[in-house]
């Protein structure tokens, strides 16, 4: 056992506490992935031109239609999902800087939002990043199909830190296997376990008070899976050469900027078997005097956490509500044309 350190409109987030309006700062920030149907996910990608643009870039990198590939897919967080969320979640930047006009100061993505981050930030190209994704599936599913092959990561809110506490000692108690794989706000957690326990957490969840939300597989950001993280070193890193960001990134498991190629690299490693810790990247971003999150991607978690309202002026990116189709296209295809002729969004 381990114990280890813990698609909207373009909507301001209410509540926003004032010390947001001292800093002037602004950040975009691409999510992390959370459970979407085709229904959801597919609708922009057929609709938004930004999205249709970055389609066609990752259908010509991978050489098969992502789409029609994403909607037949039967698994979630299939590969074919990773690059739908990843291109809408590119897709969904373009339009912040190209309609909203936003010229981010900062840059972030926790979890699996670090793909489009490095993007964005120009430390690899976006078709680099496509491969990536598709590679870094295929090295897991490998992993995963020989080892911890009956795990989860649970995610799980409203629980108490003195609640979960007690039900870690209990899984201490009978010699279960587990291990903290996030901390997203001060009650709302990810614990990796093995399916055979789940029912067990779920009970002590709702015990405590708290509410179960969904369970991933393959499971994620456990120290358990550093087997999984030398693995995609040794067989996937070496064929990518990483640059230096364009704007300073936050780590997303303890909040640290990095601003130079070893450290984008280093992140994206760290994912595999560091737990994210989401209020530590709020603290580093509020540091660096950010006032307003951009989140852009298909996210409907880290724009609603209170800690994320509670310190900043919250603007989530999804779907306008009016549009000028054939202004966006031509934009949209501008980008695409240029996004060949060198590195970066």
């Amino acid at each position: 056992m381990t114990r280890s350190a813990a698609a909207p409109e373009e909507t301001p987030a209410q509540n926003a506490t004032d010390s947001s309006t001292s800093r002037s700062g602004t950040a975009i920030v691409f999510p992390g992935m959370g459970p979407a149907s085709f229904a959801e996910v597919g609708k922009f990608l057929l609709l938004d031109p930004y999205a249709r643009a970055r389609l066609a870039e990752a259908d010509e990198v991978l050489g098969y239609s992502v789409f029609d590939r994403f909607r037949d897919a039967a698994e979630d967080y299939s590969v074919d999902f990773q690059i739908a969320f990843l291109v809408n979640s590119m897709a969904l930047a373009d339009r912040a800087v190209d309609v909203l006009g936003v010229a981010p100061d900062v840059c972030a993505g926790p979890s699996f939002g670090q793909k489009a981050t490095a993007a964005f930030v120009g430390s690899l190209s976006f078709p680099e990043v496509v491969r990536l994704t598709a590679e870094l599936a295929a090295c897991e599913e490998e992993y995963f199909a020989g080892a911890y092959e009956d795990v989860v990561t649970h995610c799980f809110v409203r629980t108490p830190q003195d609640a979960l506490d007690e039900i870690l000692a209990g899984f201490d108690d009978r010699g279960a296997w587990y291990d903290l794989s996030g901390r997203l706000d001060a009650r709302f957690h990810m614990l990796s376990v093995r399916e055979r326990d789940l029912d067990g957490l779920k009970a002590g969840i709702s015990a405590a008070g708290g509410y179960s939300m969904y369970s991933m597989r393959p499971p994620v950001h456990a120290a358990a899976f550093s087997a999984l993280r030398r693995k995609a070193e040794e067989e996937v890193f070496p064929a990518y050469a990483f640059a230096d960001p364009s704007l300073p990134v936050v780590v997303d498991h303890d909040g640290s900027v990095v601003r130079d190629a070893a450290g984008i690299r280093t992140m994206m490693l760290d994912t595999f078997d560091r737990p994210i810790h989401w209020p530590r990247m709020v603290d580093s971003l509020r540091a660096l005097g950010v006032g307003t999150l951009y989140v852009t991607g298909p996210d409907n978690l880290f724009h609603r956490l209170d800690v994320t309202k509670d310190a900043f002026e919250v603007v989530a990116v999804g779907l306008p509500r009016k549009r000028d189709r054939e202004r966006e296209r031509q934009r949209a295809l501008d980008r695409s044309r240029a996004a060949r002729g060198g590195r970066g969004a």
